[in-house]
């Protein structure tokens, strides 16, 4: 029976708790080290199922800027990360675009979208 201790910086809060997880057979024995309840959400989810955020740029065609950046509205699986990754390389889209404007939807089967995080305009010509 494998025991293993990880150590993990939360990064909830400014606190930045150096949370430490004990595991024994791939299950959670012992979680310490976490100043409130969330950092000790934070850690078991680290090490049960780690989702990241994920944040890059698509091409915008007809649009006074070349990208617009975007992002996952929810955390993504580690599993997945390249699959979305790679989806969101084939995207172009067309001016105008606004803030929050949905990109994707359920973007690489995740069960989020990807939306836009900058304005914009159209081409003048």
């Amino acid at each position: 029976m494998k025991e293993e201790t990880k150590k993990i910086t939360c990064i909830i809060c400014p606190t930045g708790c150096e949370i430490r997880v004990r595991t024994k057979c791939d299950e959670i024995v012992e979680v310490s080290g976490n100043a409130c309840p969330e950092g000790k959400k934070y850690a078991t989810q680290e090490v049960k199922s780690p989702k990241r955020v994920l944040m890059s740029v698509v091409k915008c065609k007809n649009c006074d800027i070349p990208t617009v950046s975007v992002k996952t509205r929810d955390p993504v699986g580690e599993n997945k990360i390249e699959e979305v990754m790679t989806e969101i390389s084939e995207i172009e889209i067309e001016a105008p675009v606004k803030i929050g404007d949905v990109i994707r939807q359920d973007i690489g089967k995740t069960g989020t979208d990807l939306v836009a995080t900058r304005n914009a305009s159209k081409t003048r010509n």
